[in-house]
């Protein structure tokens, strides 16, 4: 029978693309967008600036910012390999979409591709452009740089997890192809542009949670049950073939919560699923939902120890914004 024989996990931030110039210019971002506080608030960054702890004003120096940069680049680097050396047959990919293929038309709280392939293009960063050219040409690094790409999708295994995990009682929406003239959703750009090997990428199988839209977004709970009926999903595909599962996006932003990533990141650890399938909601939202992917693959790889992590509490401005960077495998 198939296989999930590793697990990795990821941030996708384009604050990982930014050059050693640019990481100070986050705060004019910042200062721009809205924000929740760690209970799940709606402040603004003068909020957040207000209260802030004032030793951030020292850490977001830009030697400081280039040094953590740093750490979370060499992370990179070793999940990069990490993936390379598992030798797997297909990736399933877990992420979220903010817009992207789904659309308030139809928003699936679950959904997955199962294309032959699916098409990495710039389109989806056109609807920045009212954010800075430094940004826009940053936030480029998720898509091809010169024209589209399509890479290959295990679309047998796509199928059997969509007729698998109906039968396990999970109403799934399916595509089979994206709009004309889009690309994927920077989810599963992130991972083929920065995270799999270039030159023959495994086949991916790109699976979405709505992770960030209400009034559809699927609780801790209904996320882990996910992950663990993928497995058994997994294991009753036929032949031997080596899969992996991979969690895109997080950990904690748009302001950093160090509390609840380090304690997301011990409970995965301790395959603490009572702590994983009951994280507090009101902290889960905006950027930070993205953790309900690794939450899901939480749910895929009780079988399996995590093995390495690295995390960087990724603060860039004196209010404390920035992301929470998290890597990990498991084996």
């Amino acid at each position: 029978m198939a296989k999930i024989v590793f697990g990795a996990g990821t941030s996708h931030t384009p604050m990982l693309l930014a050059s050693d110039e640019t990481l100070p210019r986050f705060l004019e971002t910042d200062q721009k967008i809205k924000h929740r506080d760690k209970d799940g608030r709606s402040v603004t960054y003068g909020d957040l600036l207000e209260k802030a702890d004032p030793k951030l004003a020292h850490m977001v120096a830009p030697e400081h910012l280039v040094a953590r940069q740093n750490v979370a680049r060499d992370a990179s680097k070793h999940l990069r390999q990490a993936i390379a050396a598992a030798r797997l047959d297909a990736l399933i990919v877990i992420g979220d979409d903010q817009n992207e293929s789904y659309l308030e038309d139809c928003r699936p709280a679950f959904a997955v591709y199962c294309g032959e392939t699916i098409r990495n293009a710039n389109a989806q960063h056109t609807t920045y452009s009212h954010y800075p050219e430094w940004y826009i040409k940053n936030r480029a690094g998720f898509f091809e740089p010169e024209k589209p790409r399509d890479y290959p999708v295990h679309a047998p295994l796509a199928l059997h997890l969509i007729g698998a995990l109906m039968q396990a009682e999970f109403d799934l929406a399916s595509s089979k192809r994206l709009r004309e003239g889009d690309g994927e959703g920077h989810a599963i750009a992130y991972v083929h542009r920065h995270v799999l090997e270039s030159e023959n990428p495994v086949p991916v199988v790109p699976m979405f949670i709505n992770t960030y839209f209400e009034p559809n977004r699927p609780w801790p709970k209904r996320c882990y049950k996910f992950g663990q009926a993928i497995k058994h999903a997994v294991e009753s595909f036929p032949g031997d073939a080596r899969i992996g599962v991979l969690a895109s996006g997080g950990l904690s932003h748009f302001l950093v919560d160090e509390v609840l990533d380090r304690a997301l990141l011990k409970a995965l650890g301790d395959k603490d699923a009572a702590f994983l399938q009951n994280l507090p909601w009101n902290k889960l939202h905006a950027g930070s939902s993205e953790i309900l992917n690794w939450v899901a693959i939480a749910g895929a790889l009780e079988q399996l120890d995590l093995n390495w992590f690295e995390y960087v509490p990724g603060y860039r401005t004196p209010a404390g914004t920035g992301t929470g960077l998290s890597f990990a495998t498991w084996a």
